[in-house]
């Protein structure tokens, strides 16, 4: 199959595939003498298992011990184990990280309980008291979203 087919068997973007190939996680597939990439059923499960370790949070880099033990089947699982019991912290951690988000947007949004004209909402007016006291107390620093667990994907 051609690597649209291979997308659309796995619901998988055309750049996702090729950005996986870049990163070593999918073999340089063969070519047509068009020069195709031509596809099988083996990348199709291999991609399926990339697809479903990414829907689990796991960083590239996980995924890429985890297809080592994959395709070395005679190895001890240990390592497996030990990997998925870090990757388990780090969900954990986010976790954590997420109630504290939770917690300070639910104290935000109290500081608002009744409509009013923006030059008097409490949310802006925290915000704003809060940005104030961050710039004077620690040197600028670009705003961090609570992306994936393990950094960029």
């Amino acid at each position: 199959m051609k690597i649209g087919e291979l997308a659309a068997a796995t619901d998988t973007p055309v750049e996702t595939i090729r950005y996986y190939e870049k990163q070593g996680l999918l073999a340089e597939p063969a070519r047509s003498e068009g020069n195709y990439r031509v596809y099988g059923s083996a990348q199709v499960e291999r991609l399926r298992f990339i697809r479903h370790c990414r829907s689990l949070d796991m960083s590239l880099d996980e995924v890429r011990l985890l297809l080592r033990y994959k395709d070395s089947p005679g190895r001890d699982c240990g390592d497996v184990n030990a990997l998925l019991d870090e990757h388990i912290g780090h969900v954990s951690q986010r976790i954590r990280e997420l109630k504290r988000l939770e917690k300070q947007l639910r104290e935000l949004r109290a500081q608002c309980a009744s409509r009013s004209d923006t030059a008097h909402c409490g949310i802006l007016g925290e915000i704003t008291q809060a940005s104030r006291a961050r710039r004077k107390a620690a040197p600028a620093q670009p705003a961090r979203h609570l992306g994936p667990v393990h950094g960029p994907r």
